[in-house]
């Protein structure tokens, strides 16, 4: 896969999940302009919130993720840590895959995370007994914010590519 962010329509597959769903003010969108992906909006803490996502099915991945060995992104922070996660068929609902990493601010690079770099998460708990990640099974890929730190975030993407072989 490799989801370069020339089409303003990219932005319509991404969709937002939230602390709203357990009452929390966390807001956060994706939007596509010009070859720049942004997963950007605000962190609050209040009513027990803390945390904001978008998601999209891994379709336009080719070759697909159940042939790579793992993620590559190009992307640029905001001196904050995101998460890169990966629903899957292997976990249940509320359970994800996920990779943390804080981008430099400076510039953009691409960052290369192997299938082995995930680990695999239910509401912030790491899950020691869950089953090693399938790429075949990945029906989501998403980008979250959880770093106890209210206040606005952009994550800005220019490229997110199947990895061809490990780094």
């Amino acid at each position: 896969m490799t989801l370069i962010f020339e089409e303003a329509s990219e932005a319509q597959r991404w969709y937002a999940v939230d602390d709203g769903v357990m009452g929390g003010e966390s807001h956060s969108t994706f939007s596509v302009s010009n070859g720049l992906g942004q997963f950007h909006g605000e962190v609050s803490l209040e009513n027990g919130g803390g945390f904001a996502s978008v998601r999209r099915e891994p379709n336009g991945f080719e070759p697909t993720l159940a042939d790579a060995k793992g993620i590559a992104l190009t992307v640029k922070g905001d001196g904050r840590t995101y998460q890169l996660r990966l629903k899957s068929t292997s976990l249940g609902d509320a359970s994800a895959y996920r990779v943390k990493f804080t981008p430099a601010q400076d510039g953009f690079e691409t960052l290369h995370f192997p299938w082995h770099a995930f680990d695999a998460v239910r509401r912030g708990t790491v899950l020691n007994d869950a089953p090693p990640l399938q790429p075949s099974d990945i029906t989501q890929v998403g980008f979250l914010i959880a770093d106890r730190t209210a206040g606005p975030f952009c994550l800005q993407v220019t490229h997110m590519a199947a990895l061809h072989h490990e780094r």
